[in-house]
């Protein structure tokens, strides 16, 4: 059993930054890609960054040029910085880890969630 906790999420104004952080713990034989998503009230979750295995990132259109995806593999933390704020990023933001548990299982993880607001 493997466990994905997010942190650094809070109240910023626009233009401001934030370091969201995502550790995985637990059963870890491997982490694949892990990517973040975001929710915010009333709409989907919609994923906004990813990295894979090896190091190769993906954006979301609205986030291109402002967030940047990076992973710490010997703490098992993956990091969103997230700079040039603004109110249309408010939402919990969400990782999600695929990870290999054991040599026969693989799986993908959540975590709680960690709130970022934007005040314009």
């Amino acid at each position: 059993q493997a466990h994905v906790v997010e942190s650094g999420g809070g109240l910023v104004q626009a233009g401001g930054s934030l370091r969201l952080s995502c550790v995985a713990s637990g059963s870890i034989f491997g982490i694949f890609t892990v990517a973040w998503y975001r929710q915010a009230p009333g709409k989907e979750r919609d994923m906004v960054a990813s990295i894979t295995q090896d190091g190769q990132t993906t954006y979301a259109d609205s986030v291109k040029g402002r967030f940047i995806i990076s992973k710490d593999i010997s703490k098992n933390t993956v990091f969103l910085q997230m700079n040039s704020l603004k109110p249309e990023d408010t939402a919990v933001y969400y990782c999600n880890a695929d990870i290999l548990v054991n040599w026969s299982t693989r799986r993908h993880y959540w975590g709680q969630g960690t709130q970022v607001a934007v005040s314009s």
